[in-house]
């Protein structure tokens, strides 16, 4: 059962209990047997009393009170057994619910930013994960807390059938009464975790353009809003929090009513002389014991609604399907160089030159980008052959595309560039980015430890490591978006040379307005509202288009 249910929260929550049938019919049986053994020490009681004390017999009562011992000695084992599987039951579904979202994650690629925000994949990794787990609790203790009810039932018949429909009738009772709590915490658990999605998502816009917002003297207003949308997060918390704290109320409070209530009925019972002593002892013991399932009841109907509520942001992750996916037939890209084609834009690149596409608007060149590395759907070509025609894993084997949001993993600097760990390879790599100061700058080098985003960098260096990264992929045709923005204008012609010699005979697009870029290009196409309307070298285009001239002198001297 390797593809989950994702028809519903409901059958989601049920494929993780099928994926371990064994291991819950363990933790069942295990919980029914530890609650069934929980009802024997009342009963041994009751026959102490009837037997050993009303009677003066002290070998009846030895006998009984041993009895008392050894069932509490089981009932420790069991519930240490109980509690053992449960916990093996949570941690088994917590493994399966990540690694189904991961390969759900790793599936859609370039699709997941565009349809789910940052901060809700963290909520759900963090918070949902967990509650889904704790919700399968029910497949042991609620399953043991049934045959509690059952048995206890069965002994008060034995005792008197009075009792007995006091707690068959009582306990469905106290469990109704909880029904309008559980449909108000499942409302109330579904709009904060959609408002908590969105505050850590604003959260991590701010953390990530923290230092462009200290410079244009912006943070103290997104840091206001985001205070304000944390006041608001913390009123809906707070109505989770009654709405809880009355389940577990009612968890505590309601079955130590009934439990009053059966111990008022069962003295009255006794005074009248229909029960004896050592009986009344037995029902109060009996009905004391049944607050533990009655409580698990009530808390784990909590916990199942907000498993409910997180299984429904799993299911609707897992629902997602990948805007590019392999069309039928697909077939081999070129075995020789071709050049690329985007009829879109009107964009054509010869194959083994170095290409800059110079726009006043980058995102005009990023989407041409996407195109060709078919990050989305188009008539781009690759020779004669269409892109969608080409099988993704080669495709994304041959053509690379590296943006300015390139993601950098926490770990040694070595593994963060590269995974065969080719120190020679990398050092080359990192010689073209003119990034040598980067690995000097830090202690250890090539083994030194990189914050997740790289944090502890400057974005120039976190720049010119993703674009070392990029060359070392060693693509086919490697696609580049602004790689030398955020660094000097004396790193910045350091690049374009290097870049240059590096790809030299092989395929590379560059999105940028740098003059330095542009007089290495083998050829310059200008992007006007995201169409080619003149391409050539660059001294051509600063001769024949005023606009390409307009746009270039903003980036430097012409």
């Amino acid at each position: 059962m390797r593809d989950p249910d994702t028809r519903g929260p409901g059958r989601y929550l049920w494929w993780l209990v099928r994926c371990q049938p064994g291991r819950v019919l363990r933790g069942g049986v295990i919980s029914a047997v530890w609650m069934g053994c929980l009802m024997l020490p009342p009963h041994f009681l009751s026959r102490a009393v009837d037997e050993g004390l009303r009677d003066g017999n002290t070998q009846a009562l030895i006998t009984w009170a041993a009895a008392i011992v050894g069932v509490g000695a089981v009932n420790a084992t069991l519930e240490t057994l109980r509690h053992r599987t449960m916990t093996h039951v949570r941690l088994d579904a917590t493994f399966r619910t990540v690694r189904a979202l991961v390969r759900r994650t790793a599936h859609l690629g370039a699709t997941l930013p565009r349809k789910i925000s940052a901060g809700e994949v963290v909520s759900i990794s963090s918070t949902d994960v967990m509650r889904i787990s704790w919700a399968l609790t029910v497949t042991g203790p609620g399953f043991g807390g049934v045959v509690a009810y059952i048995v206890v039932a069965v002994l008060l018949f034995s005792v008197s059938p009075t009792l007995a429909l006091v707690v068959l009738l009582g306990v469905p009772l106290l469990a109704v009464l909880t029904g309008p709590l559980l449909n108000r915490l499942q409302h109330v658990e579904t709009e904060y975790r959609r408002q908590e999605a969105a505050l850590t998502t604003r959260a991590t816009d701010i953390a990530g353009g923290l230092r462009v917002l200290c410079g244009i003297g912006g943070k103290d207003r997104f840091v206001a809003g985001y205070r304000r949308a944390s006041q608001d997060l913390r009123g809906e918390g707070n109505r989770i929090g009654a709405v809880i704290s009355w389940i577990q109320a009612l968890g505590v409070g309601l079955p130590a009513l009934f439990l009053g209530a059966i111990t008022w009925i069962a003295a009255r019972m006794t005074a009248a002389g229909e029960i004896t002593i050592g009986e009344m002892i037995a029902v109060y013991g009996y009905v004391a014991v049944l607050v533990v399932p009655v409580s698990f009841f009530i808390e784990g109907a909590g916990d199942l609604s907000l498993g409910l509520v997180a299984a429904r942001r799993v299911v609707r992750v897992l629902r997602l399907e990948p805007e590019v996916t392999d069309e039928p037939g697909t077939q081999a890209g070129p075995t020789e160089p071709e050049p690329l084609c985007d009829p879109e834009s009107g964009l054509d690149v010869p194959a083994g030159h170095l290409v800059v596409i110079a726009a006043a608007n980058t995102t005009e060149a990023v989407t041409i980008m996407e195109r060709l590395a078919r990050f989305t759907e188009s008539d781009a070509r690759w020779g004669a052959v269409p892109l969608r025609r080409i099988a993704l894993a080669e495709l994304r084997h041959r053509i690379v595309l590296s943006d300015v949001d390139g993601y950098l993993f926490a770990g040694p600097l070595r593994d963060t560039l590269a995974a065969d760990g080719n120190d020679k390879a990398i050092l080359a790599a990192l010689h073209t980015a003119a990034a040598e100061d980067v690995v000097a700058a830090l202690p250890d080098g090539l083994s030194s430890t990189v914050d997740a985003k790289g944090w502890s960098l400057s974005g120039g260096q976190r720049q010119r490591l993703r674009l070392a990264r990029a060359l070392l992929a060693d693509p086919d045709v490697l696609l580049l978006v602004e790689p030398s923005s955020a660094v000097d204008a004396h790193t910045e012609a350091l690049i374009a040379d290097r870049l240059r010699v590096r790809r030299r005979g092989r395929t590379t697009v560059v999105a940028s307005s740098s003059p330095l870029l542009l007089a290495k290009a083998d050829l310059v196409a200008f992007l006007v509202d995201g169409r080619v309307v003149a391409s050539g070298t660059h001294s051509e285009l600063l001769e024949r288009e005023s606009a390409y001239r307009a746009l270039v002198s903003r980036g430097g001297d012409v």
